[in-house]
């Protein structure tokens, strides 16, 4: 059942600001899952569900505020090519989801779990076109398609996902204005639901097609059911301009998760040490808490013990302290 209200400003406005999980699909990876594969973490939810459960109750244990479902590369395209029917592609997000909430919901029915936090947030995650391609460009949008077939890639899942049972839709990594207005059409057919829009930047000004982000942060903030702007899948180095200009815009909650710093090659699929690497991550939390970031998490690289240190810096044993649990 969606939210009424925002949730994302539901926890802004009980605890000042949320903490957002990691990189699921890097975590796996970090766990032995080999995802050299055009799924990537939708392999796992092929071949190892138990695993993402597991993922997702360490992130909540972590602290997170709210976990993203691994249907980033999930896409009924995607399966079909893999073999998978029609039937048992729609039904593998939707199992996708369950599987989140679930989680979340076992992690809730805890009492100790419940001491000073929130009930945490499911999001069901939408990737752009190019998680599909498998081939790097969602750092470029440069996919040679018009609106109306990102639309029809687009359109099945969302309402798969629109109709789930997460608390908001996650749309990440979005490398360009067009798809950007393909999302913000598939939302507002969906009044009851909420998403955030997060963005892939090539640098501190502007979205990976070359489009500044203020001009697309306009965009999110005229539409009533856009739950909070921010950006993702980037180096911590550009996150302070980019929320500078996500700001420009029309109040929204603003949210950053940044890659741990190091740089992806997507021919080689390797992480590679990047000279935009330092400062590192936990040393910019603050300041981006004082730009104006209401919502604070991790992408690639980040695992649970990163999400940790985050709360821990953000929100310090006692400051939640009398929080109505949900």
């Amino acid at each position: 059942m969606a939210h009424i209200e925002n949730p994302i400003l539901s926890f802004i406005r009980s605890q000042g600001r949320i903490v957002l999980d990691g990189g699921l699909a890097t975590t796996l990876e970090a766990r032995g899952h080999v995802l050299d594969d055009d799924l990537w973490s939708a392999k796992v939810l092929l071949e190892a569900p138990h695993a993402v459960r597991e993922a997702h109750h360490a992130f909540l244990a972590a602290g997170a505020d709210c976990i993203a479902t691994a249907t980033y590369q999930a896409t009924p395209a995607g399966f079909s090519a893999r073999g998978l029917s029609d039937e048992a592609a729609e039904e593998l997000l939707r199992q996708a989801v369950e599987l989140a909430v679930e989680t979340r919901d076992a992690f809730w029915a805890d009492p100790v779990n419940r001491r000073g936090r929130l009930r945490p947030l499911v999001a069901a995650s939408v990737g752009p076109y190019g998680a599909f391609l498998a081939d790097g460009s969602e750092y470029t949008g440069d996919y040679g398609l018009d609106t109306g077939e990102l639309y029809d890639f687009h359109e099945r899942r969302w309402h798969l996902l629109a109709d789930s049972r997460a608390d908001l839709l996650a749309c990440e990594t979005i490398p360009s204005r067009l798809e950007a207005e393909v999302l913000l059409r598939l939302l507002r057919e969906t009044e009851d639901r909420w998403a955030w829009m997060s963005f892939s930047c090539r640098d501190g000004v502007h979205l990976c097609d070359g489009t500044r982000l203020e001009q697309v942060a306009e965009l999110c903030a005229a539409e009533q059911r856009v739950a909070a702007i921010g950006v993702n899948c980037i180096a911590p180095a550009l996150v302070s301009s980019l929320i500078g200009e996500i700001r420009k815009a029309r109040p929204k909650p603003v949210i950053v998760y940044p890659n741990s710093g190091e740089t992806y090659n997507a021919e080689s699929k390797e992480w590679a040490p990047s000279p935009r690497l330092s400062p590192p991550v936990m040393t910019l939390l603050e300041e981006w808490v004082e730009l104006g970031a209401a919502g604070v998490g991790g992408c690639c690289r980040i695992q649970p013990d990163g999400i940790a240190e985050m709360r821990s810096r953000l929100l310090p044993q006692g400051s939640s302290d009398g929080l109505d649990s949900q």
